[in-house]
């Protein structure tokens, strides 16, 4: 019975994938050409992963058993009061708003926006927060200016989805 493959997307590699180590944080794309391929980041705009024009086809169709789903990157609402991690460095309040990214380690980060005398305004440098503490946070609606999407850059002109 063939594998069903994962929705393209945002993923932690828990294992290797191959010549990707585990722990990575990659783009899978599921229908891809030649095959379905993970994408590693090569930079970082506005805390957005930009991924890699060249990613690796997955060697075997279950190699997508090592992908470990994560959230999307983009702002959230906070709907309880938690610490960042076991050592209560950064406290987020419920009806924050917070910017979620990622680094290369597939760590999420969470951005605190400000405002400012210029409008809103969010820092280059967030808090570390454990994966269960995600659970506090509900999705934004943001609607995207003229230009974001040709910032993205994906592998093969793909689109998020």
């Amino acid at each position: 019975m063939p594998v069903e493959l994962p929705p393209c997307g945002l993923y932690r590699t828990v294992n290797a994938i191959a010549e990707v180590p585990a722990g990575r944080l990659v783009y899978f794309h599921n229908h891809g050409n030649p095959g379905p391929g993970v994408y590693l980041p090569e930079r970082w705009v506005a805390n957005r992963a930009r991924f890699s024009g060249n990613g690796f086809t997955l060697p075997r169709p279950d190699d997508a058993r090592a992908l470990q789903p994560l959230l999307r990157e983009g702002f959230y609402r906070v709907t309880a009061a938690f610490h960042c991690c076991a050592k209560r460095c950064t406290e987020f309040l419920p009806e924050m708003l917070v910017q979620l990214g990622y680094n290369g380690a597939a760590r999420a980060l969470l951005f605190l926006p400000e405002i400012t005398a210029q409008g809103l305004a969010v820092p280059e440098r967030g808090a570390m927060v454990d994966d269960e503490r995600l659970a506090n946070l509900v999705a934004l609606q943001v609607r995207e200016g003229s230009g974001v999407d040709a910032e993205l850059s994906l592998p093969r002109g793909m689109n998020l989805h």
